[in-house]
């Protein structure tokens, strides 16, 4: 492991975890009638425009039909070459539209999410403002399920 590795593990491990008291719940509709969208926390943006910066909060809304991504990640901590080969290791929009072809799930959204992962111990911001935003903006679009692909 290397020195980077363990100084993340080491800050990590004093973070504080949060708690919701009373967490939503739903029973979700089933799969072939529902409308799915990706929520990544790989920092993507289209390429050349649209970057996250240190300690950004917001979020980037990505076009279904958007495929040139750029990882806007800027941890040193991970390997970034399974994104270069495949997008769809962080943002599995491919797979998504084969399981809508195939009648798994009823369809693809027509737009998913983008966050920053690396963020600062207080994510306050996120959890209040840009977190339901982003969440209404899914359910405007008539999003049933949101599937999280953590980075």
């Amino acid at each position: 492991m290397s020195a980077g590795d363990i100084a993340m593990r080491n800050m990590q491990d004093g973070l504080a975890v949060p708690t919701f008291d009373d967490p939503a719940w739903v029973d979700p509709i089933p799969l072939a009638d529902a409308t799915v969208a990706i929520v990544t926390s790989a920092a993507l943006h289209p390429a050349g425009r649209d970057e996250f910066g240190a300690g950004d909060t917001s979020y980037r809304v990505l076009d279904r039909a958007e495929r040139d991504l750029v990882l806007g990640h800027w941890s040193p901590n991970f390997d970034r070459s399974g994104i270069k080969l495949d997008l769809n290791v962080v943002y599995p929009i491919d797979r998504l539209e084969e399981l809508a072809a195939d009648g798994t799930i009823g369809a693809v959204a027509p737009r998913h999410v983008s966050f920053a992962g690396n963020q600062p111990d207080d994510v306050a911001t996120i959890r209040h403002d840009t977190g339901p935003a982003a969440a209404a903006a899914l359910r405007a679009d008539g999003v049933d399920i949101a599937i999280f692909t953590p980075v």
